[in-house]
C-alpha cells in the first residue's frame, strides 16, 4: 500500500507566523470538519481526518504548549502522522459524546468493542460493508476487556472496486454493536461529505 504523504516540520508555522494566520486557518478547518463529522445515533460521532485536520491539531498543540524547538514539534508530528489515511483508506477519530459521570458509567462498559463495530455500508442495497479497524499505534492503550475509552482512532480500508462504489453512492455510516441499536441503519453521507472523503481515498 502506498504510504500517506506525511506532515513535516516545513508544514508547521512558527508561533508568531501561526498567530497571523490562525483566524483564517481555523475558519477553513471548521468548514471542513462540518463535512467530515458524522454522527450515528445519540452518542457516537466520527470525524474523518486528513492533512488539514492533522496540521491543525499539531499547530494548536504547539501553540498551547508554546513549543519552540524542532524536536518538540517533531514529536507531535510523529503522533499525528500515524492518523493520516493512505490512498485507499479513510481515517477517523471516533468519539463517544458523553457529558456526565452517569453516562460514562453506563456506556463505557456497554460499548466495549465499538472501535471494531463501525461500518461503511456502500450502495443502495448496503451489501458492500467495510468494517472499521483500530489504529494499531493506539489500540493497546485504548482497548480493554471490561470498559472502553471515550475516544478511538479507526481506519477503513477500501479496495479499488469499493472505492468505485463509494464514488457512485449512496453510503451510510453505521454502528453494528449489540448494545447500541441506534447505530442502525446508520447515517447517510451527504454528497459533500462523500466528495471530501473521495479526496482522501485518492491520496489527496
Amino acid at each position: 500500500m502506498t504510504p500517506p504523504r506525511l506532515l513535516t516540520l516545513d508544514d508547521i508555522a512558527d508561533l508568531r507566523a501561526y498567530e497571523r494566520e490562525r483566524d483564517d486557518f481555523r475558519r477553513e478547518v471548521i468548514a471542513a470538519k462540518k463535512l467530515r463529522r458524522v454522527g450515528v445515533g445519540p452518542i457516537v460521532t466520527l470525524t474523518f481526518e486528513n492533512r488539514l485536520t492533522m496540521r491543525f491539531q499539531v499547530q494548536e498543540m504547539a501553540r498551547a504548549e508554546r513549543m519552540a524547538t524542532d524536536a518538540q514539534i517533531q514529536h507531535e508530528l510523529d503522533v499525528y502522522n500515524r492518523l493520516l489515511p493512505a490512498p485507499g483508506e479513510l481515517s477517523a477519530t471516533l468519539f463517544l459524546e458523553l457529558t456526565s459521570e452517569d453516562q460514562l458509567r453506563h456506556w463505557l462498559p456497554l460499548l466495549v468493542g465499538v472501535e471494531r463495530s463501525v461500518q461503511l455500508r456502500i450502495g443502495s442495497d448496503g451489501t458492500t460493508v467495510v468494517p472499521s479497524v483500530p489504529e494499531a499505534g493506539h489500540q493497546a492503550n485504548l482497548t480493554r476487556e471490561t470498559v472502553t475509552a471515550a475516544v478511538h482512532y479507526v481506519r477503513f480500508r477500501l479496495d479499488p472496486d469499493q472505492v468505485d462504489r463509494f464514488r457512485e453512492g449512496p453510503v451510510r455510516l453505521a454502528v453494528d454493536h449489540p448494545s447500541y441499536p441506534d447505530g442502525l441503519p446508520g447515517t447517510s453521507l451527504t454528497d459533500g461529505t462523500r466528495t471530501e472523503l473521495l479526496a482522501d481515498l485518492a491520496g489527496g
